[in-house]
């Protein structure tokens, strides 16, 4: 096994956080990245895995040099790319992230009209409520919701997102609508983790006037929250783009708007910038020009 394989296969065992899985990821045998890997151990004269009979796991130096492999794969699958036409056509597997609830609601209509035009892209589409490490984690392009840190990361804003509070006509019609923040205190609350915190909401530009809420009724989904707000059972607080056709329909009315806090920007981020390959690239302006014609996040 030459080197490059070898580092193919130390990468996916390391994904996989097993030799057999890796190895089938790649078309090899267990034995053969097994051996592929004790070959690239005794290269680099340390060891990159502690083995058990259960589990693989990489050991410092084995973290440390995933980095690096990563990214020497990478170029080389760049430079092959150009070589092939990829930089210019879009081709190959799109490895996107995003949030659950955008990802269903906004991305995944994007994405499928994106597959169809390109018939020569595949895509791998991980929807999870926290930030990933594109680098680490080998995605191509993020959906990310909030302002940005500081990074080497190229990203193009596609809107923004607000933290509203909004319930059904027919609770407010009962209950009457709260006129302050402070209000809240007398209305039935629910919370949808993790968009809204169990215990209190910021409001104000700052976010400086905070509200202690005692919610009645808590669950971890946001779209089941959202559900016993339609039915008019209590006020939650979510996101504006979780409900946009509901403000639309008036089957939702949002309240406290003059106490928002900042709307939350919306970005598309990208590791390679303009050495990007084709499929990335094409991927950006595609999505973007959808995501800024959608009238609820602008």
């Amino acid at each position: 096994m030459d080197r490059l394989q070898s580092l193919q296969v130390f990468v996916a065992v390391a994904e996989a956080e097993s030799f057999a899985a890796g190895a089938r990821a790649l078309g090899l045998s267990a034995p053969s990245a097994t051996r592929g890997v004790n070959a690239l151990e005794d290269r680099l004269g340390a060891r990159l895995f502690t083995r058990t009979t259960r589990r693989v796991r990489l050991t410092d130096v084995g973290r440390a040099y995933l980095d690096d492999a990563r990214h020497v794969l990478a170029q080389l699958q760049a430079a092959d790319d150009a070589a092939s036409g990829a930089a210019i056509t879009p081709v190959g597997k799109l490895r996107i992230t995003c949030s659950n609830e955008f990802g269903r609601i906004y991305v995944m209509p994007i994405l499928t009209s994106f597959l169809d035009t390109y018939p020569d892209v595949t895509s791998d589409v991980l929807m999870v409520d926290r930030i990933v490490n594109m680098v680490e984690e080998g995605f191509d392009v993020a959906v990310r919701i909030g302002p940005l840190p500081s990074s080497g990361l190229s990203a193009v804003r596609v809107g923004q997102v607000r933290r509203i509070v909004c319930g059904a006509p027919e609770y407010f019609q009962r209950n009457g609508i709260p006129q302050t923040p402070a209000d809240l205190q007398l209305h039935q609350i629910i919370a949808g983790t993790p968009v809204s915190p169990v215990s209190e909401w910021r409001f104000g530009r700052d976010m400086q006037d905070v509200v202690r809420v005692k919610p009645r009724l808590s669950v971890s989904s946001v779209a089941a929250a959202i559900d016993v707000a339609r039915q008019g059972w209590g006020l939650v607080r979510i996101l504006s783009y979780q409900v946009g056709p509901d403000l639309l329909e008036r089957s939702l009315q949002s309240v406290l708007e003059d106490f928002e806090p900042e709307p939350l920007p919306i970005h598309l981020v990208q590791v390679e910038g303009r050495r990007a390959p084709a499929k990335v690239r094409t991927f950006i302006d595609f999505a973007k020009e959808r995501l800024r014609d959608i009238s609820v996040l602008n």
